[in-house]
């Protein structure tokens, strides 16, 4: 039953009394259950459900908590399912009774996630918003608690997730998933190597890859043998729903949103870039998702407004060279916000088309072009100053040729039969002149002091959340992964600061 407030409810049961035994009052999902209102989640998808037509739906609450509890488990969802219903803390949060085995099926899971957490329209719209809204919660409860000022400065960073694919197709991701099956059925049985069914990797099709996969699992399905040892049965249900997804998004031949991005010169991933703002008692108050070449400074004024649409009045941004560029300094100075960002020579971009506009990668040192190409080496040009007294340096980067010359985006940046690509911009501004001066001034060195937290938090949603790698294909897909991993970090933050106000205040 629903609440006024549309957050379920139990309905008597005289084995209630099992989640207070059972269940500890400082237990993580209990007190995310205690403290968050989720009916702004019905509020969200209500528009995606009909109050007149088909079956009536699974509660949308209830369907966003087991999303919840799926990617931090990291979990199928057979498997989540199936675990729910001897799990005592997941029927809790998910305001199951104890006793109750009838729950929904795994099918209706995947419906909620393709379907009720995307628009066609504008597939990432709810995603966002979504995200958007969960980030505003936890934002909200954690000035409520006092754990974080309203007045506050911002450190803003990006951290990258891999595509669930890489590089790889959606048909090698289903080759290497079954040859983990099978390396682990013939531990058991390897005298099964007989009965399996005939490989079709050679053919290079995704179809026969699924029609393999299809009975490579019912092979196994239909041998107890294997289903009751959780670990092969866990590897069977996860190849299972990806070759489920497979199928259903089977035009892919690589995650299309993703893109690769550069960590340094010489390092490079295939996937994604969250963009990040946190306070220093590292709750993050905003975030944007973008595909994985995007430029970390140009989402500054994003994060900036959403965070002050949460609450939070910026005093200051502190982030790395990336966010020095020269229209953030202009924004910053205009919004009377202090920017303490080291400035990086190479932040202006010049006067080009904006589809001709190159981005710099603060990690490698270098220029990255429109199509993802990184520049391969750099010279300065010109004087300090050239026959009018004017600065003239310049930074010239060199791209490499054979690339331009068969880039989808050479028309207008690569002109045929040219021996070389170069890419160039003015080394110094009078508006950085002035940004160096702030830089050896205390206060900057204050500020900037505090950076180095974000980079513990980053680390923090890749380890204990799982978001160095997607769990979906798409832009939509990370989002909505995103949108989970950040707002349980912050659910656990808020209360570890709340712990350490109260031990503090005795």
């Amino acid at each position: 039953m629903l609440k006024a407030n549309n957050q379920l409810s139990f309905c008597l049961s005289s084995h209630a009394s099992l989640f207070d035994v059972l269940i500890e009052k400082n237990n993580f999902w209990r007190q995310l259950k205690d403290m968050v209102d989720f009916s702004f989640v019905y509020d969200e998808l209500k528009d995606k459900y009909s109050s007149t037509m088909g079956r009536k739906a699974e509660d949308v609450i209830r369907m966003f908590k087991y999303l919840l509890l799926k990617n931090y488990y990291k979990l199928s969802d057979r498997d989540l399912i199936a675990r729910t219903r001897t799990d005592m803390l997941f029927k809790y949060f998910l305001d199951y009774l104890p006793e109750e085995v009838n729950l929904i099926d795994p099918s209706l899971l995947t419906v909620f996630r393709r379907e009720r957490l995307s628009n066609k329209d504008n597939e990432e719209e709810t995603s966002t918003n979504l995200m958007d809204k969960l980030i505003a919660q936890t934002v909200d409860i954690a000035i409520k608690e006092g754990v974080i000022e309203v007045k506050n400065k911002l450190i803003q960073d990006s951290t990258h997730t891999n595509a669930m694919y890489q590089h790889i197709s959606p048909r090698e991701e289903l080759i290497k998933q079954a040859k983990e099956l099978r390396k682990m059925v013939y531990k058991i049985d390897e005298t099964i190597h007989d009965k399996m069914p005939k490989k079709r990797e050679s053919t290079g099709l995704l179809e026969d890859q699924i029609e393999y996969t299809k009975e490579l699992l019912n092979l196994l399905k239909k041998d107890a043998r294997f289903t009751i040892i959780p670990a092969i049965n866990e590897k069977i249900n996860m190849l299972e729903e990806t070759m489920n997804d497979t199928e259903y998004e089977i035009e892919y031949s690589k995650d299309k949103d993703a893109k690769v991005g550069h960590k340094t010169a010489d390092t490079s991933f295939f996937g994604y870039k969250t963009h990040i703002a946190m306070t220093p008692e590292r709750i993050i108050t905003a975030a944007v998702v973008t595909s994985g070449e995007k430029h970390d400074g140009k989402q500054l004024q994003k994060l900036v407004e959403k965070s002050q649409a949460n609450g939070i009045e910026v005093e200051a941004v502190i982030g790395d060279g990336a966010y020095s560029e020269k229209e953030n300094i202009e924004y910053c100075e205009e919004k009377n916000i202090k920017l303490a960002s080291k400035l990086s020579k190479q932040v202006t971009h010049g006067n080009r088309k904006e589809n001709q506009t190159f981005e710099y990668n603060k990690d490698a040192g270098m220029y990255v072009c429109p199509a993802g190409h990184m520049a391969i080496r750099k010279v300065k040009q010109g004087s300090k100053k050239d026959a009018n007294g004017k600065n003239s340096r310049v930074e010239c980067y060199y791209f490499d040729i054979e690339k331009c010359k068969h880039c989808p985006y050479k028309e207008g940046c690569y002109k045929e039969g040219s021996r070389t690509k170069t890419y160039s911009v003015n080394i110094k501004d009078d508006i950085h002149i002035k940004h160096m001066d702030y830089m050896k001034t205390e206060e900057f060195k204050e500020l900037y002091a505090e950076r180095y937290k974000i980079e513990a938090k980053n680390s923090e949603l890749k380890s204990n959340f799982g978001y160095d790698t997607a769990n979906a294909c798409g832009k939509n897909g990370i989002t909505i992964q995103g949108a989970s991993a950040l707002f349980l970090a912050n659910i656990k933050r808020i209360i570890k600061l709340r712990e350490e106000k109260t031990k503090k205040n005795g």
